[in-house]
């Protein structure tokens, strides 16, 4: 290869760049040169004062319209926002309603040349006060501003007939990778393609996730695994069409993909373990939101099932994110699994001259006589051994609201048997050491 010629190939996209820049730079010399004309001059004055005569009319009409919402009570929420959102752009909606009043007026006294340069102006105002309110309905501020910007730009550029000079120069602005040639343009068009989508996608994604949670015939743990795999295909199809549509070959990206995974197969075991171990969880239905579990020393209730973790609850406030992989491999105390009866049990004893048939009953009604006791399954007691000092039994109760607490109610159960055993003469022994001091006594002797 001739290395001329080589050079010239590789100063073929600088020499195209600069000749769109000195495109643009002709076009916006031509336009300056028309801006010096003396009713273009009219026109900016014009302008400038519609502007003013719509700051003043929003100064003074703004405090008035929100003193008026004030007054509006019991109007739904929905309709305040607009308000709200309107009363803010006040002075861009006056200016877009006389300026397109004062273009309508010129164009019938006069020549409609003389009245371009505000039809260029009305028509940016109103494209930009179009945007600004539609892009309110956007929740995430980053999204928003990063939208309202970029039509801002897109709409101007079209308002202003440069749309071909800045793709040009865009696409002039590209590398090589490989037998592919990204370019500044195709990288705009993916971005703004993918974040539409992407919205869409969040869009259907949460409209049907709603829908879900609000069928009572699929069950919190199916709920769970139906909204993560409509997200995951949903999200998904937005970037394989983002891509597609344009036009980058998704062949390639079919291997690029294909060793990703291995490489994540082997980098990150751990978090391919919780992910799996988490479809297994939805799946099998061993534990679900609302659950209330015992895992090691963490004792609370499922508040949320993730992709990588389960998010318990415990009943001082504290949040735990367990891993997935630790609820399938550990042993996991599920106290609401199949239902929400629980049975607590409690140990007692009482001294040996206490009738044993008297203190069963008294302890029965005693726990009977306790919220959140279940009456339909009745409290029992049983004499489990004789003890060094006292009769040794055990209560055992049900409750079905284990998300009460358990400490509390035993807690509430034994003050309960302490007040019956005080009113009936029951004694609670205790164990009672006697410490003797021998004396000296023989040693004396022998002296």
């Amino acid at each position: 290869m001739n290395p001329n010629e080589a050079t010239g190939s590789g100063q073929a996209p600088f020499e195209s760049l600069q000749a769109t820049a000195l495109a643009l730079l002709a076009q916006a010399e031509g336009f300056l040169t028309s801006f010096l004309r003396p009713w273009n001059f009219y026109q900016i004055g014009i302008a400038l004062i519609v502007f003013l005569i719509a700051q003043v009319l929003a100064h003074y009409l703004a405090p008035m319209m929100r003193d008026w919402m004030r007054r509006r009570e019991g109007w739904p929420t929905w309709r305040m926002r607009i308000l709200i959102v309107l009363q803010r752009r006040l002075r861009m909606i006056f200016f877009v309603i006389l300026i397109w009043h004062v273009i309508g007026v010129m164009q019938q006294v006069t020549w409609p040349s003389r009245s371009y340069l505000l039809t260029i102006v009305a028509q940016l105002a109103s494209a930009w006060l179009g945007i600004a309110l539609a892009t309110r309905l956007i929740r995430n501020p980053a999204l928003r501003t990063l939208l309202r910007y970029g039509a801002w730009a897109w709409v101007t550029i079209s308002i202003l007939g440069l749309g071909d000079e800045v793709q040009a120069l865009l696409d002039s602005v590209a590398i090589d990778l490989g037998g592919a040639r990204l370019s500044l343009w195709l990288s705009l068009q993916a971005a703004v393609l993918l974040i539409a989508l992407i919205a869409m996608a969040r869009f259907l994604a949460g409209a049907s996730a709603a829908s879900i949670r609000r069928n009572e015939n699929i069950s919190p743990s199916m709920q769970v695994l139906a909204v993560k795999f409509l997200q995951v295909v949903l999200y998904g199809a937005a970037f394989f069409m983002a891509l597609k549509l344009v036009g980058v070959d998704l062949t390639g990206l079919a291997v690029l993909s294909g060793a990703i995974g291995v490489g994540l197969g082997f980098g990150l075991q751990k978090v391919v373990s919780n992910l799996v171990s988490g479809v297994i969880i939805l799946l099998d239905k061993s534990i679900k939101p609302g659950d209330v579990i015992s895992l090691g020393d963490t004792f609370g209730w499922i508040n949320a099932l993730g992709a990588r973790y389960v998010s318990i609850t415990t009943r001082d406030g504290k949040e735990y994110l367990i891993p997935n992989e630790d609820l399938i491999t550990g042993q996991v105390v599920n106290w609401s699994h199949s239902n929400d009866f629980v049975r607590l049990d409690i140990y007692f004893g009482t001294a040996y001259g206490d009738d044993p048939h008297k203190v069963r009953r008294i302890a029965i009604e005693a726990a009977q006589g306790v919220n959140r006791v279940l009456s339909e399954k009745p409290p029992v007691c049983h004499i489990v051994g004789f003890g060094d000092s006292s009769v040794d039994y055990i209560l055992r109760f049900w409750i079905r609201d284990p998300t009460g607490g358990l400490t509390n109610i035993r807690g509430n159960v034994y003050l309960a048997l302490w007040d019956a055993f005080q009113e009936h003469g029951i004694s609670i022994p205790f164990p009672q050491r006697e410490v003797r001091m021998l004396n000296e006594a023989p040693s004396r002797a022998l002296d």
